[in-house]
């Protein structure tokens, strides 16, 4: 078994194509049938079912896919390894992050660590805490940042607070609400809100505050974006509540100070196994020690 046919079963996979994976893996598409064929007979299963019309893994190629994942994964790993100790950082660096991100300026931090290290190959991608740090324990991430309650904590990944913030009312410009400096709680919950989906981190901020004050509220728009928030809070369709240190990211909305207002944690987290030197080099950029564990 090579790790190149396990590249090429995940690029199948991926691509759900033999014709597209041969493309994407700068192969001749007759080389790629051989050596997934040679595969199969090692293996003594099919991994794949191929018709005219479409290519899908079979139970057994899908038992296969996590773990050609981490063999991959393994040996990109290895390589940094050995590149870091000869003074060279390359490979991989997965980052998530919340939509509402602000406790660090990513893009430019990025820009940071790109200049630095140009050789390391860099992906990011958007969800919610709890997932992210699900990601970040799985391996499938090195690094996100979160946004949590200040009841909780991440669970099973190394963290370091960033930054404490609290929550402010969103609304458009011509809403009624605009003119007001100070409001509370009570007041809000009158209003219609947009919000992230029901039981993620970032909804449960907010849930929290009005429970406590005993108050519901009614949430009749659930998105996943910042820019969908704002989009329906600039139609009027509905006020928000975000972090304050996001807001300014914002256009065309005003702003109202809470007067009881929600308080949420940032965190950037990374796995308790250690990180990759590629993610060291991003924690170092940032100015976060890693744990004597992590060295």
């Amino acid at each position: 078994m090579e790790l190149q046919q396990m590249r090429y079963v995940i690029a199948i996979a991926e691509t759900n194509s033999f014709t597209r994976a041969a493309e994407r893996c700068r192969v001749v598409q007759s080389a790629l049938s051989h050596q997934i064929a040679r595969l199969e007979r090692e293996l003594g299963a099919k991994l794949f079912e191929r018709t005219s019309r479409r290519v899908r893994l079979t139970p057994a190629g899908a038992a296969f896919l996590p773990a050609a994942r981490q063999c991959l994964d393994a040996a990109d790993r290895a390589a940094a390894e050995v590149a870091a100790a000869a003074g060279e950082i390359r490979g991989r660096l997965a980052v998530g992050l919340i939509p509402t991100v602000a406790a660090v300026d990513v893009p430019a931090t990025l820009a940071e660590f790109r200049s630095h290290h140009p050789q390391v190959r860099i992906s990011l991608c958007a969800g919610a805490s709890e997932d992210l740090a699900e990601k970040v324990r799985s391996g499938t991430i090195d690094i996100a940042f979160l946004g949590l309650p200040t009841t909780a904590r991440p669970q099973g990944v190394r963290s370091h607070v960033l930054a404490h913030d609290h929550l402010v009312a969103v609304v458009a410009p011509d809403h009624p609400l605009a003119a007001e400096s100070v409001v509370d709680l009570s007041r809000l919950s009158t209003e219609v809100f947009v919000d992230l989906p029901a039981g993620t981190a970032g909804r449960a901020q907010a849930d929290q505050a009005f429970a406590a004050a005993g108050l519901t509220r009614d949430v009749a728009f659930e998105v996943t974006t910042a820019y969908l928030i704002n989009r329906l809070v600039e139609q009027r369709l509905a006020i928000a509540m975000l972090a304050s240190a996001y807001v300014p990211q914002l256009t065309g909305l005003a702003t109202i100070e809470v007067a009881n207002a929600p308080t949420r944690v940032e965190h950037i987290v990374w796995s308790r196994d250690g990180h990759s030197p590629a993610a060291a080099a991003f924690l170092e950029i940032l100015g976060i020690p890693s744990p004597p564990e992590d060295r």
